[in-house]
Order: structure tokens, then C-alpha cells, then sequence
């Protein structure tokens, strides 16, 4: 059993599209930095390293042959982590995500993103801290004793623990039993728990999530012949006072990755300023021919947002609405086999017994990036009213800050790992010797 120290634990939530880490006992995570790395394959370049190619925090990676991961950061291969080293445009720079469907696929991309928040964000040594680490309701065994593996043969953490990710949010909002809506980048899940543990018999996910939402944006927009140019194809240009002009820069090394991934960036920015969940369900004549809302893209174009501002919101609500979209044909054939939020709120409130339902209704949370939209709170809480049965009080909880929706799993791991009473759960390095890494599913069920 672990003591803990007096020293504060480390609370890490790597999600699918940012990674947050800090420490316990603090209101906010101290990094937050994008879940994608950029990665340079040196076999590519043949060893015309230059000094730019050194920039940022780039990870020599000689991987062992006890790695079975994806091939890409096999080979000898050259990571960039973190915002700033992925802002910086590099010839023949890919973007990957180690993770699919929120599970990790990666570990090599993952260990070095660990490895950033630790080392370069918080400037920690790991093997002074316990460490809790926030997953997913869809972690199989599998992927829980690999990470206890790195963390106590790598980084040689003295205690470990693994939280659920709707848990977590639980806990932050100070309840126990609650239905939680997490609304990520790459997904949205919604998970009952129960006294502090996941009701896996009622998790239902959706593949609709924040970037899924920036994907239809983007495409809308295009549709619409206006195209978002990255922050690196163009620099600005005075010709007369007050007259800026931006002038195009052609860089031909860059993979469609990096672009694709700066255009997100972008989008996602007008996604988060501009757009409304409806009221209503969308209709397209309906919202014909409201006001306009203009943005200003980093190149200095002026766009106006009609529609779009509630249409690609309430997709969340109406996945068969992306069939409207040009561009996204791809999609259109499994949008009718996923489900709206509301109904896989009731869904997933079905699976569950039937004496806790009232208490799941009175207390659904809020959770996850998404989740911060405008109108988001108000607009579920009428369409379960008008699905839920007469006798379910219906009450949406989602912060009103948008800081702590945005990282109330972060949060949640913080209060839960500076509780005294929490000190004694720890899963630590003796009995990670003595028992091996199977035991995690006993310590952190």
C-alpha cells in the first residue's frame, strides 16, 4: 500500500483532442496541448538535418523490438509535441493521432506525449509523484496494464491510478450517481455511474465530437467557395498605411496532414465563436434568411455565417443532417444508424435498472469541450422533456463556466487524488512488483 507523500499527485487526462495534465489540488490543469504530434521520418529526408529541423521538442525515438506498434514511429523517426512545436511549419512534417475511437493505438506517440507534459510542461521528475491518469469507459484490460507497465518501468512512478473519465466528471460536480454527456473532440459518450462506478451495461457513444462538427464546418464552408488558407501560407504585407495586404508563400514539402490539421485549427476557432445549438430542430427554410454573423480569418478575408451557425450544431441532435452537407458523402451512409444525443441519453438510461432512473434524470452533467456551445444545456433539457416519461424530473447540469465543462475531468482527478481519504487506493510500485500489472484491474476497478 502506498502512503502517499506529502507531495502533491499528478493528474494527467489525455484526450482525444487535447492532452491536460497538472497537479492534484489545483482548479486547473497547468499544460494543456493539442493530443497530435508532428513527426518527421527521417528515412524521408536521408539526414538533411539543419538547425530548423532541431526546433521545438523533438524526441529521438530508437524504438526496441518489443514495440508492437503502428509502423509509422517505428522506424527512426523524429516527434514534435506540444503547440508551439507543431505550430512551426516543417518540410515533410505528418500530423498522427495516437489515438482511434478514443483507445489508444500508438503507444509510442503516447509515451512521448506523457513524456512532454512531465518533463517540459511541468518539469517534473516522475518518480517523486503518484500519478492518476484519467481513461476512457471503453479501456479494455489490455490497454490498462500497458499503461501501468510504462508508468512503473519508465518512468518509475511510485503509485498509479486509473480513473474513468465519467467518474471523474462525477466527482467534479460533487455527486456520486450521475448520468454523464461527455461531449470530446474525437466522440461523445454518455455513461451512467453509479455511487462512483461506471454502469458499463448503459455507455452508449456516438462517433460525432467536436472535430467531427469542425470537419462538416469546413466542408460547408468550402461548399460555399470560401476556403481558409493556414496561418503559414501567407505573410502579411504593408503597402500603404493602414492597407495590409497577405501575400502567398508556397511551400510544396508540406504533407496534406499538416495543412489539413492548420485549417483545423482555424475552423475549430469559428466553430467555437459563431456557433449555437437551435432551439428547435434545424429547418432549412426556417433559418433561410437569418442575420449573419462575420468573422475575420487570420488572412484579413471577412466571412459571413448564415445557417451554418445552427445547422452545424444541431447535427449533435440530427446526425441525418449531414447529408445536406457537400463533401461528406462519405459519412452519409452510417448517419442514419447513429443516434441524436436525446435518444441516447434515454437509451442509456433504459439499460440501467429501473430504480435509479429518476435519480440518473434529476442529475444529467455536462461535460468535454463540446459541451461548452452556446444554447448546448437548454436545448437538450427541452428535447428530453418532451421524451423523457411524465414522471422524470428532467434537470441538464453543465457548469456555467466554460473552463471548468471544458476540463471537468481534469478537475474531477484533482479532487479525487488530493482527498485523504483517496490516499490508500493508490495501486503502488511494490505491489506492482509483487502482483504484476493484471492486478490494476483489482486496485482501480
Amino acid at each position: 500500500m502506498y502512503g502517499g507523500d506529502e507531495v502533491s499527485a499528478i493528474v494527467i487526462d489525455l484526450g482525444s483532442h487535447t492532452c491536460k495534465a497538472g497537479y492534484a489540488g489545483e482548479d486547473a490543469p497547468k499544460a494543456v496541448f493539442p493530443s497530435v504530434v508532428g513527426a518527421i521520418d527521417q528515412m524521408d529526408i536521408d539526414g538533411h538535418g539543419d538547425a530548423a529541423e532541431n526546433m521545438g521538442a523533438a524526441v529521438e525515438i530508437q524504438n526496441n523490438a518489443k514495440n508492437l506498434d503502428s509502423e509509422k514511429t517505428k522506424a527512426k523517426c523524429k516527434l514534435y509535441v506540444g503547440s508551439q512545436s507543431l505550430g512551426y511549419r516543417r518540410d515533410h512534417m505528418e500530423v498522427l493521432s495516437p489515438l482511434k475511437n478514443g483507445v489508444v493505438v500508438d503507444w509510442n506517440i503516447v509515451d512521448n506525449i506523457w513524456d512532454h507534459a512531465l518533463r517540459e510542461c511541468l518539469l517534473v521528475d516522475p518518480k517523486e509523484r503518484p500519478m492518476l491518469l484519467a481513461e476512457p469507459c471503453s479501456n479494455t484490460q489490455e490497454q490498462r496494464e500497458r499503461t501501468a507497465e510504462i508508468m512503473f518501468e519508465k518512468y518509475q512512478v511510485p503509485a498509479l491510478f486509473l480513473a474513468r473519465n465519467a467518474v471523474l466528471t462525477s466527482f467534479a460536480s460533487g455527486r456520486a450517481t450521475s448520468l454523464v454527456i461527455d461531449c470530446g473532440g474525437g466522440s461523445t459518450t454518455v455513461a451512467p455511474v453509479l455511487d462512483g462506478y461506471v454502469l458499463h451495461k448503459g455507455v452508449t457513444t456516438s462517433p460525432i465530437g467536436g472535430d467531427f462538427l469542425t470537419e462538416c464546418l469546413m466542408k460547408s464552408l468550402e461548399g460555399k467557395g470560401i476556403r481558409i488558407r493556414p496561418r503559414y501560407s501567407f505573410k502579411k504585407k504593408e503597402i500603404r498605411p493602414g492597407n495590409i495586404q497577405a501575400i502567398n508563400l508556397d511551400f510544396p514539402h508540406t504533407t496534406e496532414s499538416y495543412k489539413v490539421y492548420s485549417q483545423r485549427v482555424i475552423a475549430s476557432d469559428i466553430k467555437e465563436c459563431v456557433c449555437r445549438a437551435p432551439d428547435s430542430p434545424y429547418d432549412e427554410s426556417a433559418y433561410a434568411n437569418i442575420p449573419t454573423t462575420s468573422y475575420e480569418l487570420p488572412d484579413g478575408q471577412i466571412i459571413e455565417i448564415g445557417s451554418d451557425k445552427f445547422k452545424i450544431p444541431d447535427i449533435l441532435f440530427n446526425p441525418s443532417l449531414v447529408q445536406t452537407i457537400p463533401g461528406m458523402e462519405s459519412f452519409a451512409g452510417i448517419a442514419p444508424s447513429i443516434r441524436g444525443l436525446p435518444k441516447m441519453v434515454i437509451d442509456s438510461i433504459n439499460k440501467c435498472d429501473v430504480d435509479i432512473r429518476r435519480e440518473l434524470f434529476s442529475s444529467i452533467l455536462l461535460a468535454g469541450g463540446t459541451a461548452s456551445m452556446q444554447q448546448l444545456k437548454e436545448r437538450i433539457e427541452k428535447d428530453l422533456l418532451e421524451e423523457s416519461p411524465q414522471a422524470a424530473r428532467v434537470k441538464v447540469i453543465g457548469s456555467g463556466n466554460a473552463t471548468e465543462r471544458r476540463f471537468s475531468v481534469w478537475i474531477g482527478g484533482s479532487i479525487l487524488a488530493s482527498l485523504g481519504s483517496f490516499q490508500q487506493m493508490w495501486f503502488s510500485k511494490s505491489e506492482y512488483e509483487e502482483q504484476g500489472a493484471s492486478y490494476i484491474q483489482r486496485k482501480c476497478p
